[in-house]
């Protein structure tokens, strides 16, 4: 996949990279990345020469069907984990789980502490279940990274990519060793997971913003469903008032 994605993909996008140094050549590492596009996840390992796993939701790998097959092997070619949501906590403790795995194999572990895509390009609070309880659970160091204009390639609802150049900047990485053992401490998750976002704004120059892009995405729907109906209930309203004017000119005539 690095040669048949990852060639093309440096090739035609010349994305642009700051701190290559910090990835360590060998041994466990947590990149904790921003999430501005759907394309972070190919552009991200394109440049590494190291696998880099992340996670994915499992209906990507169970779908039946030809084009089910497909995209099952696509997703596993390109370094993508299947995670099992369901379950009394879903996402959160297979998440944890996969990663653990990953990192004590020696590999390299990816993953968007903001939990979802950013819907304004800004950057939002990050979760503290999984990347803190990973860190902390493996002592796998957290190396910040902070993608860079990916998400005016492929703006949502766009299916043609427009070619211009991302780029992507590493930060040092972290050591959170002094919390070790301390993994179901709310506070403690809390700290190392806002001390990661810093690092990783200080990276992106992004404006911070502090809640969850869940929450703001829930409320970009309702202000959009809000604007819906206020438009459909001026719509009746005009159409009632032209009735009105109209029955009242056929009284005067």
């Amino acid at each position: 996949m690095k040669v048949t994605i990852g060639g093309p993909l440096k090739l035609a996008f010349r994305p642009w990279v700051e701190g290559l140094e910090n990835v360590p050549a060998e041994g466990p590492a947590i990149l904790a990345s921003n999430h501005l596009s759907f394309s972070d996840s190919f552009f991200l390992p394109a440049v590494l020469d190291r696998k880099v796993t992340f996670i994915a939701k499992a209906e990507y790998f169970t779908t039946p069907g030809v084009k089910g097959r497909l995209t099952a092997a696509f997703f596993k070619g390109v370094g993508q984990l299947p995670v099992d949501r369901s379950g009394a906590r879903g996402a959160g403790e297979a998440a944890v789980k996969s990663g653990i795995e990953v990192l004590e194999r020696g590999e390299l572990f990816g993953i968007y502490p903001e939990g979802t895509r950013s819907p304004d390009g800004r950057l939002y609070r990050g979760k503290p279940g999984g990347l803190a309880r990973v860190a902390l659970a493996t002592g796998a160091p957290v190396i910040p990274v902070a993608m860079i204009d990916t998400e005016k390639i492929q703006p949502p609802g766009k299916v043609m990519p427009k070619l211009m150049r991302p780029g992507i900047r590493i930060g040092k990485a972290l050591d959170f060793s002094r919390y070790q053992g301390m993994e179901h401490d709310r506070f403690v998750l809390r700290a190392v997971t806002d001390e990661v976002m810093y690092e990783i704004m200080k990276l992106s120059g992004q404006e911070y913003v502090d809640m969850y892009a869940t929450a703001m995405k829930r409320q970009l729907t309702e202000a959009a469903k809000a604007e819906k109906e206020a438009g459909k209930q001026a719509g009746k309203a005009a159409k009632a008032a032209l009735a009105q004017a109209a029955k009242e000119q056929r009284k005067s005539e």
